[in-house]
């Protein structure tokens, strides 16, 4: 009786530790399946991680021509406002012109950091005398919004006093306008956050630097 019980007792305790072994290894199995899971898991936040940061700096033509219109543009008005140093008789539009020098040369230095981490072609200085930059949308079909030509840049490089002044904030308000109307296209088909947040600062900047503008000249 005694081996019998033995041998019972021991074939339950045999039972009981397989049961046991059994259940540990499905919690692993489950353990494994949830940290392969978790892992799948982790990956796939990585992975949507990744997707929002390509999101975020994913950008579309648009994105690349007002960079690469910008830049120009924004040359051109500081060689305006280099002018009005030596030039303007006005403490008013000498102000100006170092607000527009401090404001769109760092504009220039973030547009061409974009461009670079594209891969695309940074405009140089000599583009600003041209005013044209290939798939910038624009009327005509010829230069960008509010750009100078050649003559109006030697007629303001030769004046001076009020006749500088006046001409520098006639001219101003026009190229003004154009990068208003260039940063609203950016804002209405740009996709590059980065890019349509400087767009709206520039509309916001610049729209209300064309008020003063024409409260200098009179006209409000």
């Amino acid at each position: 009786m005694r081996n019998t019980r033995t041998l019972t007792q021991r074939a339950a305790l045999t039972a009981a530790t397989v049961t046991a072994a059994l259940v540990l290894a499905a919690c692993g199995n489950d353990g494994t399946s949830n940290g392969s899971g978790s892992h799948t898991g982790g990956h796939s936040s990585a992975s949507s991680s990744t997707s929002a940061g390509t999101t975020a700096g994913a950008h579309n033509a648009q994105d690349v021509s007002f960079a690469q219109g910008m830049i120009p543009h924004h040359q051109q008005a500081l060689e305006m406002a280099e002018l009005a140093a030596d030039r303007a008789s006005s403490a008013e539009v000498k102000g100006l012109a170092s607000r527009i020098e401090e404001a769109q040369g760092p504009e220039i230095r973030t547009l061409g950091g974009w461009l670079t981490s594209w891969g695309e072609d940074v405009p140089t200085s000599s583009d600003s005398t041209t005013g044209s930059m290939p798939g910038m949308e624009h009327s005509a079909g010829s230069g960008m919004p509010g750009m100078e030509d050649g003559s109006d840049m030697d007629e303001l490089d030769k004046a001076s006093g009020t006749d500088f002044d006046t001409m520098f904030l006639t001219m101003m308000i026009d190229h003004h306008e154009g990068a208003v109307a260039m940063a609203t296209t950016e804002k209405s088909k740009g996709v590059y956050g980065p890019a349509t947040s400087m767009a709206d600062d520039i509309i916001t900047a610049q729209t209300a630097e064309i008020a003063e503008m024409n409260k200098l000249l009179g006209k409000s």
